[in-house]
């Protein structure tokens, strides 16, 4: 990166709006069946199946193979999946599953109710990064026959009914992880699920095939005999299968943003934004509060000061994001703005804060060298780029170290070997869900990837603990609302902005977000026009 990236001016490109398609590709026409369906995205996912680890670059291929007890519509009302029926008691504190008869694991076993115990016992509560929140006051689960399921809480917990689709609560085979421990059995590898494809092969650094599940549940779906995921580690590559056809579909910016209007004119491709609305993405920058200068909240106020997020959204996502006001995205029915810091870029304020932390520059200007950790793709690298250079005048020096995402894991949520980093969380319809799992400090738990590392803040901790269990809307949003407003002074994470990531679509492709699941739906409904 050079210069120029500060010293340009701000090139957004004209209402994004415009070249960006929210169609649906839903066809009115008998859907044909068969075929491949060939997708890219750039990062290979370090496992198969996410109720283990929530990478957003994993889910968009275990969300095919693997179900949730229940799904959601395009409005994130819930739906039946694997459970037919559900019932809640007027206390809130007793779930009642109805579970969906005849469906069977690709390895030919059935599904039963013990599957959706295990599940919740022994990976949603204890191992998944957002579950533990979210399943904190379930205190017993039963099951009267193998096809019902009582979940007992101690407490009402708001969010359950919002949480059980494929992606943040898969329900895993019994028989395959009740023997030794879960996080390195071979089946996170090669999974197997209920749903409506079946693994296949995984080539690493290749691809990962997927084929038809004939015995699944929701006939005659799937419509796809196969799904091939490509991995494909550059931009320009990523283009250029999608142009010439040999890939059908591109996930998470698969293709440069500089580039978007291009493709979207080309006649056989569209750009689409639709899909990752529920998911919600925060591009933020992470800090490790256990070590100095990080520690010190004048020094992460001095950043928040330093970094210009309109430029990076003009000039290094072209328009594709929102500048972020605090944690929790501007979608959210908790969002909220009043009495919550904002920080302009200003760099004279954000000398004096260093100056007041104990940092002031020493011979040559130099205040203290940092670290940035952060994965590869195009746009990260160059937002990390600009970031380099914006805090050098501030006499802070950046060492930048990109990994793959496997590395970048272990260095810092393993090793916790960083003093900063660049990444992106999703923080889904309830902040409960999506948010405090960055924030509260008995998430943090060492080894497990895209949870708090280090942030212990207790007036956070009351709040965030407070709002998992008030069934009180109003005095819930309020408790939100101040547990803003202290991050923003605090800055234990710095919020940059909302992602607005784009989809790439052959023509071919029907059916894509006819759930409004985007990349995490089980595209069972996808189909290829001939």
């Amino acid at each position: 990166m050079t210069r120029s990236l500060l010293s340009r001016s701000g090139r957004a490109l004209a209402s994004a709006a415009l070249l960006v398609s929210s169609s649906m590709f839903v066809c009115a026409s008998a859907q044909t069946t068969g075929g491949r369906l060939t997708f890219v995205q750039p990062i290979e996912p370090p496992a198969l199946v996410s109720a283990v680890n929530t990478s957003a670059y994993l889910a968009t291929v275990s969300t095919k193979i693997m179900e949730g007890l229940l799904s959601y519509d395009p409005d994130g009302k819930p739906r039946p999946a694997l459970a037919e029926r559900w019932e809640v008691s007027p206390d809130g504190k007793r779930y009642t599953f109805t579970l969906r008869r005849g469906v069977k694991w690709h390895d030919n076993r059935p599904f039963s109710a013990e599957d959706v115990k295990f599940s919740l016992l022994e990976v949603w509560k204890k191992v998944h990064g957002r579950g533990r929140s979210t399943y904190e006051k379930v205190t017993n689960v039963t099951t009267p026959d193998d096809h019902t399921v009582v979940v007992e809480l101690s407490e009402p917990s708001p969010v359950i009914l919002s949480a059980l689709s494929s992606y943040e609560s898969q329900v895993i085979p019994k028989h395959i992880f009740e023997n030794g421990d879960i996080l390195t059995n071979p089946a996170l590898n090669a999974p197997i699920g209920t749903g409506p494809f079946k693994f296949a092969e995984w080539r690493k650094g290749q691809y990962i095939r997927l084929v038809r599940n004939p015995d699944y549940w929701d006939k005659p779906k799937p419509y796809l005999d196969e799904l091939v995921l490509q991995v494909i580690p550059d931009g320009g590559a990523r283009a250029a299968s999608l142009e010439a056809g040999e890939t059908l579909m591109g996930l998470f910016n698969p293709v440069a943003l500089s580039d978007a209007a291009r493709i979207g004119r080309l006649p056989n491709l569209s750009v689409v934004t639709t899909g990752y609305q529920r998911l919600a993405p925060m591009y933020l920058m992470e800090f490790n509060l256990n070590k100095k200068p990080m520690s010190e909240p004048k020094v992460r106020q001095a950043l928040a000061h330093a970094i210009n997020r309109d430029f990076i959204v003009k000039n290094i996502y072209f328009g594709f994001g929102k500048p972020a006001t605090g944690p929790i995205a501007s979608t959210s029915s908790q969002y909220t703005t009043e009495g919550v810091t904002q920080y302009r870029s200003d760099i004279a304020a954000a000398r004096r804060l260093l100056d007041e932390a104990g940092y002031p520059p020493a011979a040559g200007g130099m205040r203290f060298k940092m670290t940035l950790d952060t994965l590869r793709d195009p746009e990260t690298l160059r937002t990390a780029e600009y970031l380099r250079q914006a805090l050098r005048p501030l006499g802070i020096e950046v060492e930048l170290r990109n990994s793959d995402l496997g590395t970048f894991i272990r260095n810092v949520y393993a090793d916790y070997g960083f003093d900063a980093t660049l990444n992106f969380i999703n923080t889904l319809p309830d902040p409960t869900m999506g948010v405090d799992r960055f924030y509260l400090s008995s998430n943090i738990k060492k080894g497990t990837p895209f949870v708090n590392t280090s942030v212990r803040i207790p007036a956070i901790d009351e709040l965030l603990t407070k709002a998992r269990f008030e069934n009180d809307p109003v005095k819930r949003k309020a408790m939100f609302a101040d547990f803003q407003r202290i991050a923003q002074q605090q800055v234990p994470i710095l919020n940059l902005f909302e992602m607005h990531f784009i989809t790439v679509l052959n023509r071919k492709v029907q059916g894509y977000d006819a759930d409004g699941e985007g990349p995490y739906a089980s595209f069972k409904d996808i189909w290829l026009k001939q």
